[in-house]
Order: C-alpha cells, then sequence, then structure tokens
C-alpha cells in the first residue's frame, strides 16, 4: 500500500527491507511522518523537504501540544522525523537535517510498575491452576514470562529448539531478529520438560512451537493478555497485569537485588542501556523505604 505522501515511502521500504523492522513499527513510523505532512500541506501547500525548516517542525510540536498530547507521546514523533531526516541526508535529498535545532520535551518520570516479591510468591506457591491443558499452559507462560522477562511476541514464538537442556537456557529470539541467551533454572527447566512429554503424548499433529492450545495452535496475543490479566488480578492490585507488567517485575527484582545494570540490559535484549536505566529507580525507591525504617534520624 502506498503512502498517502510518495516522499514517505522510500524510507518506510528502507526501514522494512534494510533496518528489518517489524510491520508494527514501521506503521508507527507511518503515522508520525502523514500526519507530520498532512499538517505542512494544509498550513503551508505543498514544500520541497530542503525548505522545510526547524520552525515549520516546531510548529507542528506546538500544534501537538495544544492538542493534549504527553511528552512521551511528542518524543516518539521527534524521533521519527529525526530517523525521517537523517535517511534523506543519507540519500543526498536534503543536505542539512531541521532536527538539528529541535529539542525534545523532558518525559514525565513514571517508574515501571511491578508486582512484589510477596505476591509472586503466591501466586506460585498458592494459587491453584487448574488441572487441564490452559491451567498447565498458563503456569508454565506466567513462569516463563517472570523468571526469563520476555517480550509477548518472544513467548508466542519459542520453539522447542530454542530450549537448551544441558546447559540450562533459552535461546530468544528479540526484536530485529537479535539473539540472546537467558539462563533458567533447573525448576524451571523440569516444568518445560514435564510440559514437551504431555503436549506430545495430547496432541497428535506435531509443532516445534513450546506453548500451545488444547488444537495444537499457537497462543494469541489476546489469550496470552487475558490469561495474565486474570492470575495477576489475584494476587495483585496494580493498576496494569499485563504480560509487559512481569518483564518489569522480572528487571525490578533482579536490580533491587544486585543485579548488574549491564547484565540486566543484556538479559532483556536492551540496545541501549538508556533503556535499562529506569530499573535503577525502582532501586534507590527501595533504597529510601529502608533508610527510612531503618536510621533513627530518617
Amino acid at each position: 500500500m502506498q503512502s498517502a505522501h510518495p516522499i514517505i515511502q522510500p524510507f518506510l521500504d528502507y526501514l522494512k527491507f534494510e533496518k528489518r523492522y517489524s510491520k508494527h513499527t514501521v506503521i508507527s513510523y507511518e503515522t508520525d511522518l502523514v500526519s507530520f505532512f498532512d499538517y505542512i500541506v494544509t498550513q503551508y501547500g505543498e514544500t520541497p523537504l530542503d525548505q522545510l525548516s526547524h520552525i515549520y517542525i516546531r510548529s507542528w510540536l506546538a500544534s501537538l501540544k495544544d492538542q493534549g498530547l504527553t511528552a512521551k507521546s511528542i518524543n516518539r514523533k521527534i524521533s521519527s522525523l529525526k530517523s525521517f531526516f537523517k535517511y534523506q541526508l543519507k540519500t543526498g535529498i536534503i543536505r542539512q537535517t531541521p532536527m538539528a535545532k529541535i529539542v525534545s520535551p523532558k518525559n514525565e518520570k513514571r517508574l515501571p510498575a511491578f508486582v512484589a516479591d510477596k505476591d509472586i510468591k503466591i501466586l506460585f506457591d498458592h494459587i491453584e491452576f487448574p488441572d487441564t491443558w490452559q491451567g498447565k499452559t498458563e503456569r508454565l507462560l506466567l513462569l516463563l514470562f517472570y523468571n526469563t522477562g520476555m517480550r509477548l511476541s518472544e513467548v508466542i514464538n519459542l520453539k522447542d529448539s530454542q530450549v537448551n537442556s544441558s546447559n540450562h537456557s533459552l535461546k530468544i529470539l528479540g526484536k530485529g531478529n537479535k539473539e540472546r541467551i537467558v539462563p533458567i533454572g533447573p525448576e524451571i527447566l523440569h516444568q518445560i520438560k514435564n510440559y514437551q512429554k504431555e503436549r506430545n503424548d495430547l496432541i497428535a499433529e506435531k509443532t516445534d512451537l513450546l506453548l500451545v492450545s488444547e488444537k495444537g495452535k499457537a497462543l494469541s496475543p489476546r489469550s496470552v493478555y487475558s490469561s495474565v490479566k486474570k492470575y495477576l488480578s489475584l494476587v495483585t492490585t496494580i493498576e496494569k497485569r499485563s504480560p509487559h507488567i512481569l518483564r518489569h517485575t522480572f528487571a525490578t527484582h533482579l536490580t533491587n537485588n544486585g543485579a548488574d545494570l549491564n547484565a540486566v540490559k543484556e538479559l532483556l535484549g536492551h540496545s541501549s542501556l538508556a533503556a535499562t536505566q529506569v530499573y535503577t529507580h525502582n532501586t534507590i525507591e527501595k533504597l529510601k523505604t529502608i533508610y527510612k525504617k531503618a536510621h533513627p534520624k530518617a
């Protein structure tokens, strides 16, 4: 499908075929760029790329702020424009980027929510999972999210061949086809092996996917969401009860227990440390709480 603004298309093709970004990511870029060029055409008429100065961009960003967009949303749009104009520089369409004078607004600091240690303990030690195929699948699903910090898509697409029993690890295929190795303990490995054996006995149609429905099909993102929400609702009152919260919980529990931030970065499959540093804030909050409880002068 061609974009409403033909100038955008070569950049989207570059993201898709050279950078190998996911369909979802490419659509996000397209949405931001179409919104920008719609604004430019409406306000200023057709304007050649090399005539788009920082003034045009500031005008668009001001209009977004007036619409009530958060700093986080505006920063994402700035990031899309930066990548777009960087590509135009690379291909020689423009000689300088109008983004050089654009300052990103400060994000409101929001600490990632996570499930408390005691609630995780209740979930796996005291909550009854039904003795059905769905119950067994849901329990292993939750164990994998919490013990590995995997993303939703990574868990759904996890294959038997990615489980390394002798090395006690999983080889995870992450964003941009980046591979990472995540260690797993003997207990969860034992659970995986039991599940694989039962799956092979129960489902006639052979599959290379680790987690499957009763019909031997891949789990749908929607069913995974509802399973996670259902069980987290039994143990926690935090507002968000999604698979991503278990990824936050994995990272927060690691940093709170003294794990090196670079190691957490590798385990999560983050491309830069900046994305991982948000978890240090939770550690600082925990230290403040300990200080207040323990220090006589606090």
